[in-house]
């Protein structure tokens, strides 16, 4: 199988629909302040949630700056942005490669589109947002101290979503104690990434938040649950599956605890479950909308 991340971030659109916690996502709305409104998006990907709120008709009169270090992403965003605009029947306008603007009666929302590291964007943004977004990023990140720098990019609120928070579950089980080994290590690998991170980053926020002078307006859990429907998974989600578990090879791979023919065949098995649409997994995590 061909692993591509932009394909990834298409494939998780329908499960991360399902995660996002409703409550978190009302009190978001409750909190606007009155539209047109500047919204930053720091690890933005290709532009998933700038069409996911399109399309539940969150935003509608907007500045949208999305922010991804990865060249790949913010090259897919390029050509995707205006094709899932068009296809939704909305206006496309596009002034310079990186600008586009999305339109309608009812929406008129002008996106830019940032390449870059978020930490060097924050030192060359002037102009703060009325909303920053950091979706499945800050478990990505050292904490509490990139908290302060994130919050210069708003001016109040920050909508903090899908921050993994320390449970994995496949089902059904393989081996109960390999399971769990694989399930622990995989987790330790998040807590020890050279550029930060980790594996209860949701439950640590409540505490990180704080200290940083953050009010938490809203909390709730965003958990990824993804299973067959009628014997087949939903939407695109048999790719997202398979992608998990390529997370799962790239991170423990050649671990010095783990047998390496245990493991090969541990995810012969897991694969074997996707492909008979018997897989189950479970991510737990959770959402925050916060005033700063």
């Amino acid at each position: 199988m061909e692993y591509s991340f932009p394909h990834y971030l298409l494939s998780k659109q329908s499960v991360d629909d399902r995660a996002l916690n409703k409550d978190v996502l009302n009190a978001l709305k409750a909190n606007l302040p009155s539209q047109p409104i500047r919204v930053i998006e720091v690890g933005a990907g290709i532009g998933t949630m700038l069409r996911r709120l399109l399309r539940w008709d969150v935003i509608q009169r907007a500045e949208y700056v999305l922010v991804d270090e990865m060249a790949e992403n913010i090259e897919y965003a390029s050509a995707w942005i205006p094709q899932f605009a068009s296809e939704a029947g909305l206006g496309v306008e596009r002034s310079r490669e990186n600008l586009i603007r999305v339109f309608d009666e009812a929406h008129d929302v002008h996106i830019r589109l940032e390449r870059g590291d978020v930490f060097d964007f924050i030192q060359k943004n002037n102009e703060p947002a009325d909303l920053l977004i950091a979706h499945a990023f800050l478990d990505l990140l050292p904490m509490p101290e990139s908290l302060p720098k994130l919050f210069s990019l708003t001016k109040s609120l920050a909508w903090l979503t899908v921050n993994f928070d320390g449970v994995t579950s496949l089902e059904p089980t393989i081996d109960a104690a390999l399971d769990e080994k694989i399930e622990r290590l995989y987790h330790q690998t998040m807590d020890t990434r050279p550029t930060g991170g980790d594996s209860q980053s949701g439950r640590h926020l409540f505490g990180h938040l704080r200290s940083a002078g953050a009010e938490i307006l809203a909390a709730g859990a965003s958990d990824w649950v993804v299973h067959s429907v009628n014997g087949k998974y939903l939407a695109d989600e048999e790719y997202f599956l398979y992608f998990i578990l390529h997370f799962f090879e790239e991170s423990l791979t050649g671990h010095a605890e783990l047998d390496a023919k245990a493991f090969a065949g541990w995810l012969a098995k897991r694969r074997g479950q996707i492909e008979r649409s018997e897989l189950v997994y479970i991510a737990h995590q959770m959402d925050f909308l916060v005033r700063s």
